[in-house]
């Protein structure tokens, strides 16, 4: 498959580079854009700082443009925390996305957006700070009436980004099922793409 990884909040740092090789170790393309420019961040409050002084649509900006040349022929679009909330708002707007995998993150629901059928995975601490339980579940149900066929993945007393080994959200063990589970998901939308 072909995939647009997008970094967290924390910008393009190892363990995203890490995800990425993990994922073609599997044979699938990854392209992971820098929409930070090389910036990166130690704490999360420096990471929104920088992202909110840099503003969402041009965060949004930087991302289409990073995956309009390879949409023709049908992207994943991956995402870890911040990231997560761009490859959302991605996937909902190429009519040709192939599936969608959000880890540690969501966004809001455009009104009318269309997602016919998209298959998405959602990956989550339980409990997250910045995924509570409510916003969850009208999450879900949002997705649904997009048409999305989504479901959701917790994995209790794991910190927010519990993939990243650097961080001491770090959860070897969730982050090891998150990752069977994503590359699980990628073989069957490989199958029925008939790209296997």
């Amino acid at each position: 498959m072909d995939i647009m990884l997008f970094h967290s909040v924390y910008g393009l740092r190892p363990a995203v580079r890490a995800a990425a090789a993990r994922l073609e170790e599997a044979g699938h393309r990854v392209r992971t854009p820098d929409l930070f420019e090389g910036r990166t961040f130690e704490t999360v409050e420096e990471g929104m700082a920088f992202s909110d002084e840099l503003g969402r649509d041009e965060l949004l900006k930087r991302a289409v443009i990073a995956a309009a040349p390879h949409s023709g022929g049908g992207l994943v679009y991956m995402g870890l925390s911040l990231g997560a909330s761009v490859a959302q708002n991605l996937a909902l707007g190429d009519e040709k996305a192939v599936g969608l995998v959000l880890l540690h993150g969501t966004s809001d629901i455009a009104e009318g957006a269309e997602a016919d059928g998209l298959p998405v995975q959602f990956h989550v601490a339980d409990p997250d700070v910045f995924e509570p339980h409510d916003w969850q579940t009208a999450w879900y149900l949002g997705m649904g009436r997009a048409g999305a066929d989504a479901e959701v993945h917790r994995y209790p007393g794991a910190g927010h980004l519990y993939t990243d080994p650097d961080l001491p959200d770090y959860d070897a063990e969730a982050a090891e099922r998150t990752w069977r589970t994503v590359l699980a998901f990628l073989d069957e939308l490989a199958s029925a793409d008939g790209r296997d």
